[in-house]
């Protein structure tokens, strides 16, 4: 007989990933509860993320600087720039893939890492570390591959669960810079959230002002969970700007 309660663990103080000097603790959802698939796919609209096996929400003392985020797929727009990406890379073959370990795949995500996080913790990662942190044996995980005339140039790490797609990550080739492969994933995450009919493709944690962090707010309409209810972000913020629910 299945439990209706869901048991939440609370991790140790450690460093936080996006400021200095911080230390951060998170919620975890019991990686042992049943059905984990379907508590998560009810997480994503509370708020919770999902890294490896783990479902968790940020839950660091005096700090509120991680706002989770959606996009409503049937009310997107994109902006010029936003076009102007789309038709860059309107030569990329697209395919929504199974998930898993090959070596093309690796070799492309260990370039991404070494140059977006040079000495951050996560470069020179080894192989058990690709499976681990993206994809696990529950969850709804698929790969969306961007290819340039067979060449694999992006991969956008997709969960399809019922209430929306989930953008979990993406690395792509640190040479095609001027592709905007980042933004261009997010566009084609949208479109397929609207194939398949799925309300909302979520972005995970935005923070206002952020460097790696902010480029969420460039997609329209953007709404935030602020206080346990998702309401429209309607304008920029800068790194000192917030809802209430950034502080304690």
């Amino acid at each position: 007989m299945r439990s209706d309660v869901v048991r939440l663990f609370q991790t140790l103080p450690h460093p936080c990933g996006y400021f200095d000097g911080r230390t951060a603790q998170n919620l975890v959802i019991d990686p042992a509860a049943e059905a984990l698939d379907e508590i998560y796919a009810l997480g994503l609209t509370r708020g919770y993320r999902r890294a490896g096996g783990h479902v968790y929400v940020p839950h660091c003392v005096g700090c509120r600087a991680c706002i989770a985020s959606r996009i409503p797929v049937g009310e997107f727009v994109a902006d010029r720039s936003q076009k102007r990406c789309a038709r860059r890379n309107a030569d990329l073959a697209i395919a929504v893939t199974a998930p898993g370990f090959n070596d093309e795949r690796f070799a492309l995500y260990q370039r991404y890492l070494a140059s977006r996080h040079a000495e951050g913790g996560m470069d020179g990662a080894p192989a058990e570390d690709f499976s681990r942190f993206l994809f696990t044996a529950w969850s709804p995980t698929r790969f969306v591959e961007f290819r340039h005339q067979g060449r694999l140039v992006a991969v956008a790490v997709t969960d399809i669960c019922t209430s929306g797609l989930s953008a979990v990550y993406t690395f792509f080739d640190p040479d095609e810079q001027a592709r905007s492969l980042g933004t261009y994933a997010i566009l084609s995450q949208i479109g397929l959230a609207r194939e398949r009919d799925l309300p909302h493709l979520y972005l995970g944690f935005w923070i206002a002002g952020h460097p790696k962090m902010d480029y969420k707010q460039r997609f329209r309409p953007l709404e935030i969970l602020d206080r346990g209810r998702w309401r429209r972000h309607e304008h920029a913020w800068g790194p000192g700007d917030g809802p209430d629910c950034m502080r304690r």
